[in-house]
């Protein structure tokens, strides 16, 4: 498999959830790869569905229909036996990093959890080293082995979490906001691991966040989301430069620009939010649209290549190109 071979591939995803009053439209068709060794950032507001998607991806949820394609095998539907030789190659991190760990176990337990279940060591002086080795490779200090998490910070729980996430030498690994509930310093020290790891180790990562700022310090590519969808797509760098969908144009003028006398022209998205529950045809955002005609309730725009490497659903997509 060459560098840019997607190890990971997505095609029409969607997970709806039944509620009373019909279908909530998490993930609605979403499609995307992702090429071995490289960061795809995922971004938008909360409740657009990225988080449900990355849990997809290691089938903590079940999609309600589309494919997920993980190095040839199909994820979606894999049998219990391939599942678990799946889930030693693909892992995730999580938001919080105190809820998703056991506050009963010491820091050596958690870690070393996967490796007894998988069955990856053969006696307890493996088991040892290896989670120290583990420990170490994350930066958690040799004497943090018997302590309980309650007892650390939150940095020192997500780098818990990290470590837990490498026990088994995953190839892909899902990161689900996993510095947003950090303080900035710490989010500089955990992004700066996970490049490191990536680099040392040659990992895949989906990088979900709302986190413009932290997104581009990591990605090579991006997806925006809106409402279960994504509506643009495209390298890092290009699409900081100039977004082509309107609201990827929104998004990017909230970024704070740390200069004095610094001037960016600040979009204010009115209206309100339409329903994810059986949603109407046409254009999610266009309730909330200054660029909205009236063609653009009629259907789903297509999200479709506008300009080389640049993906938008927009109808009018070209004019901002």
């Amino acid at each position: 498999m060459s560098a840019r071979s997607p190890i990971l591939r997505v095609s029409n995803l969607k997970k709806y959830f039944h509620v009373a009053k019909g279908n909530l439209h998490a993930v609605d068709d979403v499609s995307f790869d992702i090429s071995k060794g490289k960061t795809l950032g995922m971004v938008g507001e909360s409740g657009c569905g990225k988080s449900t998607t990355g849990r997809l991806l290691v089938r903590l949820h079940e999609s309600t229909s589309g494919s997920i394609v993980y190095d040839g095998t199909e994820v979606t539907s894999a049998s219990p036996r391939e599942m678990n030789n799946l889930r030693t190659r693909m892992q995730m991190i999580f938001q919080d990093p105190y809820s998703s760990i056991n506050p009963r176990h010491t820091v050596a337990s958690i870690i070393g959890e996967p490796l007894k279940i998988h069955k990856k060591v053969k006696n307890s002086f493996e088991y040892e080293e290896r989670v120290r080795e583990l420990m170490t490779t994350v930066g958690l200090a040799e004497r943090l082995y018997d302590a309980y998490p309650h007892e650390l910070d939150g940095g020192r729980r997500q780098r818990i979490g990290i470590a837990r996430a490498l026990a088994l030498d995953p190839e892909f690994i899902v990161c689900d906001e996993p510095v947003s509930a950090l303080d900035v310093s710490i989010q500089a020290q955990i992004l700066n691991l996970l490049m490191d790891l990536q680099e040392k180790l040659g990992l895949t990562y989906l990088f979900i966040t709302h986190d413009l700022s932290v997104v581009k310090h990591i990605s090579d590519d991006i997806v925006i989301m809106y409402m279960g969808q994504i509506v643009e797509r495209g390298p890092t760098e290009e699409l900081f430069k100039k977004p082509i969908h309107p609201y990827g144009q929104a998004l990017l003028s909230a970024i704070p620009i740390p200069k004095l006398n610094s001037k960016r022209e600040r979009i204010i998205l009115k209206s309100e939010v339409s329903s994810p529950i059986n949603p109407k045809p046409g254009c999610r955002f266009a309730p909330r649209c200054a660029y909205a005609k009236p063609e653009c309730a009629a259907a789903d725009p297509a999200l479709r290549e506008v300009s080389p490497g640049r993906f938008a659903a927009c109808y009018f997509a070209e004019q901002f190109a």
